[in-house]
C-alpha cells in the first residue's frame, strides 16, 4: 500500500506535506477504506513521538498554514465585497443617482435600501492585530504574506466591553461611508436641478447595533450596562456631528461639543458600582436634571442646519446636509438599537397581571380574550431609575430602561425589542402592553423572532392572528410598521441550511398575504434577516447578489411589491466575522456600494415565474426530502454523540457569552445537541471536515428522480443559486476527514500500533489507551455517521454530473489538500495528548476526582480543566523552610524527596502545547471556511 514514509523533518514543509498527501490518494482506487488524511496523521505521529519530529516543527508547519489562511480570508473579503477602490464606488453611486424625474429621484434616496445591525454573535475568531492585517490587505487589494501575515497568534481576552468597542468601530466606519454615498447623491442632484437640490434628504442606510442590549440567554448584562452603552454612544457621536460641522457651523458644533461632554460625564457616572442606593439616586438625580448642555434630541439642531443650507454657498450646504442625514438616520447614538428577550421572560413577566394564579394557559384563547382586556384597559405610568432598580423581571426591566433612555437620553430614536421564541399572538400582546404602560408605544417596534422548526412551519398562521388583532394593527400604523425577526443560524441547525431558507422564503410571502388581507398595505414591512457570514448560517458564500438574494429572494420581495407594501429589509453582521466587511472605510464604502447596487428593497413585479415556484409538485417535494433528511441527523443518536464527542474543545472561545456550560464529567459523554448553541454546533462541523446541515440531503432527495431534479434546478435561477451553495460546501467537505476522527477512539487501532514491533517506546500507553477504548461508543458512532454521509454524498455527486458548474474553482484542489494537511496535523496532536495523558502516573482522588476523570476530560478535549487536575496532583512548587522565620533549626526536608518537574515536562506541559497549537489549526480552517460557526 503506501510506499515509505518520507522523514518531514530537517525543517518539515507545508509542501511536502501536500505532496504525501496527494500521493496517498492514490491509494484509495485500491482500498475503498484507506484513509490518506488518516494515514498522514499517523506518520506525523510516529515521526512526532520518535523524536525526529517535535512540537517546535508542528508550530512552523502550522504558522505557514495560519498565514495561507489568512490570505484567503483576505481574498474572499475582497472577491465578496469588491471592488474595494472608493473611487470605482464612488462612481458606482454617482452613476446610480442620474435620474430624469425629481420625484423619484427622492423616492429612490429618501427611504433606506436596507437597515444593517451589528450584532455581539460570539464569531471574534481572529484578533485585533490579525483582523487589522486582514482589513489592511483587503482594503488596499494587496494579499501578499507580507502584509496579511505580519500579526502575532496570540489571542484577545474577549468580555462585553471589548465587543462594544469592536461594534462601535465597524460603526464609525459604516457612517463614514454613508456620509460618501449621501455626499455623492446630493452632487448628483446638483448637477440635475441646481435649483431643488437642497430639498433632498437622502437616507440610503441606517444602522443599529444590540451589543449590550441583548438579554436573551445572557444574566452578565445589568440595566446599568445599557444605560452606560447608550450614553458612551451618545457621547461619541455628538462629538463626531461636532468634529463634522467645526468649519461649515462653529457655533452649533461648539454646542454638540459640549453636548458630548455632558452625556461623557453621565456615562462615566453609570460606570461606577450602583449597588448603593445612595449611588444611584446621585447619578439618576444627575442624569434627569435640566442642564445647558443636556441635549435629548435632534429634531431642532437638524432643523437649524437645514435652514442654514438653503442660504449658504454650495460647499457648505454640502456640509451641513451630509451632517443633518447622519443625524436625521442615527439620531443621539451611534444607530438604533435593539433590546431582546426570550419570550419566556415576557409571558412570566405578564402573568403576574393575567394570571396570578398560574392557572391559565397563555397560548388558550381565554388568555388572549384577557390580554386584550388588559391591553385596551393600559393608561401610562410614570417611571423613574429606582422603579428599574428594583424590578427583578428582566422583561419588564427591559421596558423601564426603554423609558428612561427614551426620556432622559434620546427622545427621537425608535427601540426595537426583539422577541425570541415567540410563537403565540398573546406574548407579542404582552410587549405591547409594557410599551403602552410605560408610555413609550409610539417609539418602541416589536418584533417577533421566527427561527425554530416550529415557529417557521406555524409562522404564517400566527401572523394571521397576530395582524388580525384590531389592537396590534392600530400600533402597526402608529408605528408605520410590522416588524418581524427571522433567523438563518438557528433554523439551519434545526432543518438544515436550505430548508430554512425556503421555509423562511415562504414565511416572507405569507406576511405579505397576512398584511394585505389586513388592510396593513400602507405601512412598511420591516423585515429583519439575520444570519452569520458562514454558509451553514445564511451567508451564501459565491456572491454578493447571492448573500442579497438567498437572505430575502426576489421571489419574497416581489410579493411585498405586487401588494403596494413598502419594504424594509434589515439584515445582521455578526461580531468579528461580520464586522471584517466594515474594517475600513473603504471595505465599508464597498459593502455598502454592493447593497444599493442589489437592491435589497427592490424586485420586478412583472418578471415571469421562476420553474422552481411553477413546479411545486417536484421543488415542495425535494424541499421536504431534503428537510427530512436533516430532522433525522438532527434526532439521531449517531450524529449528536458524533458531533459533541470532542465536547466543544475543538474551538476556540469567540465570543463574551459562552458556549460551554458547566457539567458533570458524566454529562459532558453525554451531551446533547440541544445543549450546544448553532454557532459552536455549525464550527464542529466545519472542524470535523463536513457541513452536514448544508449538504446532507441533497443528494438522497434527488434519489428516484434524479434526471428531472437536476433539469429543475438548472433551468431555476432558484435552483442554480441553491446548487452554487451546495457546490462551495462540497468544494471544502471532507468524509474521510470524519472518519479519520473517529478511529482516534478505536481500540485496535491504539492496539495494533505497536504490533511490528518498531514503536516500542510507546507500546505500553498505546495498549493502555487500547484497553481504555474498548468499552468506548465513540469509534462506532462515527462508522455509521461516515456510512450515512457516503451514502448521501454518492447520490449528491450522481446529480451534480447532470448539472454545469457556473464557476469551478481554479485552486479548488490544492485547498482541499491544505485542509488535508491541516487536518492531518490535528490528528498527531491529539494522538500526541492521548499517549501522553495515559503516561501520566496514577494519582489519588481528590475532589471526587479521579485519574479515569482525568483521561475522559482529554479524550472530550476539556484539557484546561484536566491540565487543573493534573497540576494539582503533581504541584512543582512548595513552600520552603527558609520562607519562614523561626528561630528553631530543622534538619527536614532532608533533600531526599524529589518534586514532579519531570512530569510536567514530560507529559503535562505537551498536553498543553499540543492544545494550543490545535486551536490554532481551529483558526486556520475556519479562515478557509470564510468564517467561524
Amino acid at each position: 500500500m503506501p510506499t515509505a514514509v518520507p522523514d518531514f523533518a530537517s525543517p518539515p514543509k507545508v509542501a511536502a506535506l501536500e505532496a504525501r498527501l496527494q500521493d496517498l490518494h492514490r491509494f484509495t482506487a485500491l482500498s475503498p477504506l484507506f484513509n490518506p488524511v488518516s494515514q498522514l496523521g499517523l506518520e506525523l505521529s510516529r515521526q512526532l513521538e520518535a523524536g525526529t519530529l517535535t512540537l517546535d516543527d508542528l508550530d512552523g508547519l502550522i504558522a505557514e498554514l495560519e498565514c495561507e489562511g489568512l490570505q484567503a480570508r483576505a481574498s474572499r473579503l475582497v472577491r465578496m465585497v469588491g471592488p474595494v477602490d472608493p473611487a470605482a464606488n464612488a462612481a458606482t453611486i454617482r452613476a446610480a443617482a442620474q435620474s430624469g424625474d425629481f420625484a423619484q429621484f427622492v423616492a429612490r434616496w429618501q427611504r433606506p435600501f436596507l437597515h444593517v445591525v451589528f450584532t455581539a454573535h460570539p464569531t471574534f475568531l481572529l484578533s485585533r492585530a490579525q483582523t487589522a492585517a486582514v482589513v489592511a490587505a483587503a482594503s488596499s487589494d494587496d494579499i501578499a504574506a507580507s502584509t496579511v501575515c505580519v500579526a502575532p497568534h496570540d489571542r484577545d481576552t474577549i468580555t462585553l466591553d471589548y465587543e462594544h468597542e469592536e461594534a462601535m468601530k465597524a460603526l464609525t466606519h459604516a457612517q463614514a461611508a454613508r456620509d460618501r454615498i449621501v455626499g455623492e447623491v446630493l452632487d448628483a442632484a446638483r448637477a440635475q436641478w441646481p435649483k431643488r437640490w437642497r430639498e433632498v434628504r437622502p437616507c440610503p442606510f441606517r444602522f443599529a447595533t444590540w451589543v449590550g442590549y441583548d438579554m436573551d440567554g445572557r444574566t452578565d448584562i445589568g440595566w446599568h450596562t445599557s444605560i452606560r452603552y447608550r450614553l458612551a454612544e451618545k457621547a461619541e457621536r455628538l462629538t463626531g456631528y461636532a468634529a463634522a460641522l467645526a468649519q461649515a457651523a462653529p457655533d452649533l458644533a461648539a454646542r454638540l461639543a459640549r453636548a458630548g461632554e455632558r452625556a461623557g460625564e453621565m456615562a462615566a457616572l453609570f460606570a461606577q458600582d450602583l449597588a448603593d442606593p445612595a449611588a444611584l439616586s446621585a447619578a439618576a438625580n444627575t442624569l434627569t436634571a435640566d442642564h445647558p448642555d443636556k441635549l435629548v434630541s435632534l429634531a431642532p439642531v437638524i432643523a437649524e442646519l437645514e435652514a442654514e443650507a438653503r442660504e449658504a454657498d454650495h460647499d457648505t450646504a454640502r456640509t451641513l446636509l451630509v451632517t443633518a442625514a447622519a443625524m436625521r438616520a442615527d439620531g443621539l447614538g451611534m444607530g438604533w438599537i435593539h433590546f431582546r428577550v426570550n419570550s419566556s421572560q415576557l409571558q412570566n413577566a405578564i402573568r403576574r397581571r393575567i394570571d396570578p394564579d398560574g392557572r391559565l394557559d397563555l397560548a388558550s384563547q381565554a388568555a388572549l380574550v384577557r390580554m386584550r382586556e388588559l391591553l385596551a384597559e393600559a393608561q401610562p405610568l410614570r417611571t423613574n431609575f429606582a422603579a428599574l432598580a428594583i424590578e427583578n423581571s428582566t422583561a419588564t426591566r427591559q421596558f423601564l430602561a426603554m423609558a428612561q433612555i427614551l426620556h432622559h437620553i434620546d427622545a427621537d430614536t425608535p427601540i426595537r425589542m426583539l422577541v425570541a421564541e415567540c410563537e403565540q399572538p398573546t406574548t407579542v400582546l404582552a410587549a405591547l402592553y409594557f410599551a403602552k404602560l410605560f408610555g413609550i408605544a409610539d417609539k418602541v417596534d416589536v418584533s417577533p423572532l421566527f427561527e425554530t422548526e416550529s415557529a417557521l412551519e406555524h409562522g404564517g398562521r400566527f401572523l394571521d392572528s397576530l395582524l388580525a388583532e384590531e389592537a396590534y394593527r392600530d400600533y402597526a400604523k402608529g408605528r408605520g410598521r410590522v416588524a418581524i425577526q427571522t433567523g438563518f443560524s438557528d433554523a439551519g441547525r434545526f432543518v438544515g441550511q436550505i430548508p430554512a431558507a425556503l421555509a423562511i422564503e415562504r414565511l416572507h410571502g405569507r406576511m405579505a398575504e397576512a398584511m394585505a388581507a389586513n388592510g396593513l398595505n400602507d405601512v412598511a414591512a420591516l423585515i429583519f434577516n439575520t444570519g452569520g457570514e458562514s454558509m451553514g448560517r445564511g451567508c451564501h458564500p459565491s456572491s454578493f447578489a447571492d448573500r442579497v438574494g438567498w437572505q430575502m429572494s426576489p421571489w419574497a420581495r416581489r410579493r411585498f411589491v405586487r401588494a403596494g407594501i413598502r419594504l424594509e429589509p434589515e439584515v445582521s453582521f455578526q461580531g468579528g466575522d461580520g464586522y471584517l466587511s466594515f474594517g475600513s472605510p473603504e471595505l465599508a464604502l464597498a459593502t455598502l456600494t454592493r447593497f444599493a447596487q442589489n437592491g435589497p428593497a427592490e424586485a420586478d413585479p412583472k418578471a415571469p415565474t421562476d420553474p422552481f415556484y411553477r413546479r411545486t409538485d417536484l421543488s415542495l417535494d425535494f424541499y421536504r426530502a431534503i428537510r427530512r433528511v436533516q430532522q433525522a441527523h438532527l434526532a439521531s443518536d449517531t450524529y449528536s454523540r458524533a458531533v459533541t464527542a470532542f465536547g466543544l474543545g475543538l474551538l476556540n472561545d469567540t465570543g463574551s457569552r459562552k458556549s460551554r456550560r458547566q457539567s458533570d464529567i458524566a454529562a459532558d459523554r453525554r451531551m446533547s445537541l440541544r445543549q450546544i448553541r448553532a454557532i459552536p454546533h455549525n464550527a464542529i462541523l466545519q472542524q470535523l471536515g463536513y457541513p452536514v446541515n448544508v449538504i446532507a440531503g441533497f443528494g438522497t432527495a434527488a434519489d428516484g428522480n434524479v434526471e428531472e431534479i437536476a433539469a429543475l434546478l438548472r433551468e431555476s435561477d432558484r435552483g442554480r443559486q441553491i446548487v452554487r451553495l451546495v457546490r462551495a460546501a462540497n468544494a471544502l467537505a471532507s468524509i474521510k476527514t470524519v472518519a479519520a476522527y473517529g478511529e482516534l477512539y478505536n481500540s485496535a487501532f491504539w492496539a495494533s500500533r505497536p504490533y511490528r514491533g518498531d514503536e516500542q517506546h510507546i507500546s505500553s500507553a498505546s495498549l493502555t489507551l487500547a484497553e481504555y477504548l474498548t468499552k468506548d461508543d465513540r469509534a462506532g458512532v462515527f462508522r455509521r455517521l461516515v456510512s450515512r454521509l457516503r451514502v448521501d454524498a454518492v447520490k449528491l455527486h450522481r446529480l451534480l454530473d447532470l448539472i454545469p458548474d457556473e464557476a469551478p474553482l481554479a485552486d479548488r484542489e490544492h485547498g482541499r489538500r491544505m485542509m488535508g494537511v491541516l487536518q492531518a496535523i490535528r490528528l498527531a496532536l491529539f494522538q500526541h495528548m492521548f499517549l501522553r495523558a495515559v503516561q501520566v502516573p496514577a494519582f489519588s482522588r481528590a475532589n471526587d476526582i479521579a485519574r479515569e476523570d482525568v483521561l475522559e476530560m482529554v479524550f472530550t478535549l476539556r484539557i484546561e480543566d484536566a491540565l487543573a487536575q493534573l497540576r494539582r496532583a503533581f504541584p512543582t512548587s512548595f513552600p520552603e523552610v527558609s520562607d519562614f522565620k523561626v528561630d528553631e533549626p530543622s534538619d527536614w526536608p532532608d533533600g531526599g524527596a524529589t518534586g514532579y518537574t519531570a512530569i510536567r515536562r514530560d507529559f503535562i506541559d505537551p498536553i498543553e502545547r499540543a492544545w494550543q497549537l490545535s486551536l490554532r489549526i481551529t483558526t486556520a480552517i475556519a479562515n478557509e471556511f470564510g468564517a467561524h460557526g
